[in-house]
């Protein structure tokens, strides 16, 4: 049985989009200008980057789009690359997505979301003797302290657990939660952008006023690369509608729709949050601010910004939390379908007609990566291998032009091959340049380990786990090169 022919099609267009907008949009927009804005030291570089990633992914998102609406089954990239270059890249993929990219993303968004309901629970932790007393070393890494902020994590635990169980009974129920979810959050970011500007106490000349240390040459460039990598982090998620093809109504309409509109809709987004931060908050001000979302609305709403930024930040997060849930499982899922892992894990529950066994896979996994508290780690790490991904799936389009030149292309990528050689070219610089980045910043001693370089490693020890199931389940595995297996529903 091959994945997605067992889960039921609940998904429609609405549904679709708010996956790519819900996904995408979490606390990223509330916490990275800052950091970004420090990195370039420049207010129209910072608005130039969050449009220049922003143009990207909406590229690599109508790149995927075509191979979406070509192979209508959920599984998104671990499917993708098997067609375009065999089944060893698309179970890299897959292993790499499990222990790295989307639990990484849950464990990071979910404990940001309990960090910030946190303000509200005030929930206890213990004594800095004791969290200090259980200490787990790793080799090249550092210390990692399980009991460091308990009470926090025990709250993303119980979010990661409660919404895995919710998807785990119904994925209409998840895809509905989803929905309602998007809404709220579009309608609170934009009453924070429009009180933002219409609180009169900003000015339209910080647009373009320059920081009184600029930022110089190989400094700008490092600076501008490293900004990026922000940015992309909270552009990322619009992949998840692909994990979920295969559920989607109307696969041909539904997927290169979905994904256009929900991507330029956070574009949008993206750009007035950062401008409204920057018309009360000159570019050095807010480069040197700690929670720039609660400065901002501080000067132009008044003292009540704490309560204000958290109670945004809980509703975006959770959301997120909930589309990379609902989603990011169905890869693992394609994988046991394919008996390309551990095949329990492929298996549909009987009564709910949903990805059960890989879900709660993912949750537990979730759980050890909240406990391990290295989020920043981690963050940069998933960050950087899906835009390894996504460099090889763009190349791989054309790959797929040329092996299937006459297999059904319901939709086809705007600008072919032009956008996906820019696409390309720049995902080239971008994953080169980060690799180059972080080794100097670790020769530096800035960093314990080469968060990037770490991240292919992790990837490249999947290779014996393939080779593994392989010999287990030998002709049993799905086997792609035969275009009559494709299905085209």
């Amino acid at each position: 049985m091959s994945a997605g022919e067992a889960l039921k099609k609940n998904i429609g267009f609405w549904s679709a989009t708010a996956i790519v907008i819900g996904s995408i949009i979490g606390s990223g927009v509330f916490m990275k200008p800052a950091t970004m804005a420090a990195q370039t030291a420049s207010p129209i570089w910072l608005l130039l980057i969050w449009v220049i990633a922003g143009l990207f992914s909406l590229f690599g998102a109508l790149i995927n789009a075509e191979v979406g609406a070509m192979f209508p089954k959920s599984g998104g990239h671990y499917v993708y690359l098997k067609y375009m270059y065999n089944d060893l890249f698309g179970f890299l993929y897959g292993w790499a997505a499990f222990a790295v990219i989307n639990t990484a993303a849950v464990a990071s968004i979910s404990f940001v979301c309990a960090q910030y309901a946190d303000y509200f629970l005030h929930l206890p932790r213990f004594s800095s003797e004791t969290e200090k007393s259980l200490v787990l070393p790793l080799p090249f890494i550092g210390k990692l302290y399980p009991l460091a902020n308990f009470g926090v994590k025990l709250l993303a635990i119980a979010l990661t657990s409660g919404i895995t169980f919710i998807n785990y009974r119904s994925a209409k129920a998840g895809t509905r939660l989803q929905v309602v979810t998007t809404i709220i959050k579009l309608v609170v970011i934009g009453a924070l952008i429009f009180g933002i500007f219409f609180s009169g106490n900003g000015s339209v000349e910080n647009f373009w006023t320059p920081s009184s240390n600029p930022k110089q040459s190989w400094q700008l460039l490092g600076g501008l690369i490293a900004a990026l990598t922000g940015a992309f982090m909270a552009y990322d998620g619009w992949i998840n509608v692909n994990f979920v093809a295969g559920e989607i109504k109307e696969p041909n309409k539904n997927i290169p729709r979905s994904l256009l509109i929900g991507v330029f809709v956070c574009m949008i987004v993206y750009v007035l949050v950062n401008q409204a931060y920057l018309y009360v908050l000159p570019v050095d001000q807010m480069a040197g601010s700690s929670l720039v979302a609660s400065d901002a609305i501080a000067i132009a709403l008044g003292k009540t910004s704490g309560a204000i930024v958290a109670a945004l930040i809980v509703i975006c997060t959770f959301g997120a939390v909930n589309g990379n849930i609902l989603a990011s499982a169905r890869v693992t899922y394609a994988m046991g379908s394919d008996r390309l892992f551990f095949s329990w894990t492929g298996k549909t529950h009987s009564k709910y007609k949903t990805p059960g066994n890989a879900l709660w896979l993912h949750g537990i996994w979730t759980i050890v990566l909240i406990l391990s508290g290295s989020f920043d780690m981690l963050a940069d790490m998933f960050t950087f291998i899906a835009w390894v991904v996504y460099l090889f799936g763009a190349i791989g389009i054309i790959i797929l032009r040329k092996k299937y030149p006459d297999l059904p292309r319901p939709y086809k990528v705007w600008g072919y091959p032009f956008v996906p050689i820019l696409f390309i070219a720049f995902a080239s610089f971008y994953v080169v340049s980060t690799v180059w980045n972080d080794t100097i910043s670790f020769i530096n001693g800035d960093v314990p380990v080469i968060n990037s370089v770490l991240g292919l490693l992790i990837t490249v020890l999947g290779i014996p786990l393939y080779y593994f199931f392989r010999a287990k389940h030998g002709s049993r595995v799905d086997k792609v090169d035969k275009v009559d297996r494709v299905d085209k529903s």
